[in-house]
């Protein structure tokens, strides 16, 4: 229980921190997210409070906590901002860049660090993974 409440305040952290930045910097882009779109998201978010803290890594604990904020960001955006989830970050100008917010960056990171602990703690119980049906 501790481990699922520490999650969702980092989450919960993170989101904030990702609001705070579309409310405070100008955006020129916006991408729009259908309704299916929010409900995947919404699933995945309570996925991965349910599930990740069942693993004894705090590295996949921490990757998916801001992950969850991330998307969390982002999902309350799609909801928020009526022509759609802010993009104030953008990188190589509006003919071939990409325009994205912090929201993203939370989440591609949060992935990477919980993929990555999560193979390494693969790897080290290699043993004790293994179950023979």
């Amino acid at each position: 229980m501790q481990r699922r409440l520490l999650m969702l305040f980092v989450a919960a952290a993170v989101a904030c921190v990702d609001l705070a930045d579309k409310l405070a910097t100008r955006a020129d882009y916006h991408h729009a997210r259908s309704s299916f779109t929010v409900l995947v998201t919404t699933v995945v978010v309570i996925a991965l409070l349910l599930f990740v803290p069942r693993l004894p890594s705090r590295a996949a604990l921490l990757g998916a906590a801001v992950a969850a904020g991330g998307a969390l960001g982002n999902m309350v955006s799609a909801i928020a901002w009526a022509q759609g989830v802010p993009d104030p970050l953008v990188v190589g100008g509006p003919a071939h860049g990409m325009a994205f917010n912090l929201a993203d960056v939370f989440v591609f990171i949060g992935d990477a660090v919980m993929l990555s602990a999560v193979l390494v703690y693969a790897l080290r119980n290699r043993m004790r993974l293994r179950v023979h049906v």
